[in-house]
């Protein structure tokens, strides 16, 4: 299949994420950037990751992803309350994929909870005080549910804008 007929066959998906990615990262940079004066990676990275091409697969990850990353960040703040030991980010991990495996079980991005757990954690590491930590983490789950916000936004808006077929060459085949 020629090139020019591959982009055709398949509803000009591709370009279209394209365009959606390209939209949302520039929301992102803007807001988080120029606005919030922070890096945008975590924003950015989490609309990547919850941006689908078809509106229901956003939505369906969007979900998981916003459950896990609550389950992770709450592990991860229980973390740092509790206080800095040598087991703390193995413990947590571990007991996030526990709860996110059987408690939660929200298979849609169920790696999300441990994933944030260590971004919370991470904040313990960078900071001597707890306040200091906690805020830290906050804001780095503040930063990703954004992008997850901003990648659901762009792409209902673009299903609007330039909708796609339900059915396409890529699913068949």
């Amino acid at each position: 299949m020629k090139l020019s007929e591959r982009f055709l066959a398949d509803d000009l998906r591709g370009v279209r994420y394209a365009a959606n990615v390209f939209l949302a990262t520039t929301v992102l940079w803007i807001v988080v950037k120029v606005y919030g004066d922070s890096n945008p990676i975590w924003a950015v990275s989490s609309m990547v990751a919850t941006s689908d091409p078809q509106l229901k697969q956003s939505l369906a990850t969007f979900r998981g992803r916003l459950i896990n990353t609550l389950v992770g960040c709450a592990i991860g703040l229980l973390a740092i309350a509790i206080g800095r030991t040598a087991w703390e980010l193995p413990a947590a991990l571990a007991l996030t994929v526990l709860l996110s495996s059987y408690l939660v079980r929200v298979p849609t991005m169920w790696r999300q909870a441990p994933i944030t757990a260590a971004i919370v954690i991470a904040g313990n590491l960078q900071h001597h005080d707890k306040l200091g930590a906690l805020e830290s983490g906050a804001v780095r789950v503040g930063e990703v549910l954004f992008g997850c916000a901003v990648g659901i936004g762009s792409a209902w808006l673009l299903s609007r804008l330039w909708p796609l077929h339900e059915e396409s060459s890529i699913q068949k085949g």
